[in-house]
């Protein structure tokens, strides 16, 4: 509620309440949430406020089957599964988990591996769907431009390669 000079209370009228029905009272300013669990288990709190998602999406990859007939269309057989790699972006965050992590893959070359659930989430904040990346880690990172001249948020983007998608039943 906002506070307001005595003088400026009205007893005729009553103020306007507060929308409350936000999830732990916060509005909606994301409508999904990106959780790195820590050992597969441990949600980390510190790395969930992602702007932007890209590459979700997997395809399943084609050999034509030696023992179809030539003919003008070969038949096609399955060999396996692509995945894309998955793609956040976030206003820049220093000494995160996923920040300290990125560091020391580039510094080091030591990986770790985290899995991530991204959820949907309603406009009431309810989740709607799930999705799963197994097993994933970084395989790029990317500051976007310094620029003097722009008042702008510094954007990183963090690309993540994984083993296995899989769709979380809510």
């Amino acid at each position: 509620m906002v506070h307001q000079p005595f003088a400026l209370i009205s007893m005729v009228s009553p103020h306007p309440t507060e929308v409350t029905c936000y999830p732990l009272g916060l509005p909606m300013t994301h409508r999904f949430g990106v959780t790195f669990l820590l050992a597969g288990l441990i949600p980390n709190p510190l790395d969930i406020r992602f702007t932007e998602i890209s590459g979700l999406g997997a395809k399943i990859t084609t050999t034509n089957d030696p023992c179809s007939a030539p003919t003008l269309s070969a038949s096609k057989i399955p060999t396996g599964i692509e995945y894309n790699e998955l793609t956040l972006r976030r206003g820049l965050v220093m000494l995160s988990p996923v920040s300290k992590q990125v560091e020391t893959i580039f510094r080091s070359f030591k990986f770790f591996r985290s899995d991530v659930l991204i959820t949907v989430f309603s406009e009431l904040g309810v989740p709607t769907g799930a999705w799963m990346f197994n097993e994933a880690f970084p395989v790029e990172w990317q500051l976007a431009d310094l620029n003097a001249m722009e008042e702008s948020v510094l954007v990183e983007s963090l690309v993540l390669a994984y083993s296995r998608l899989r769709w979380v039943t809510l």
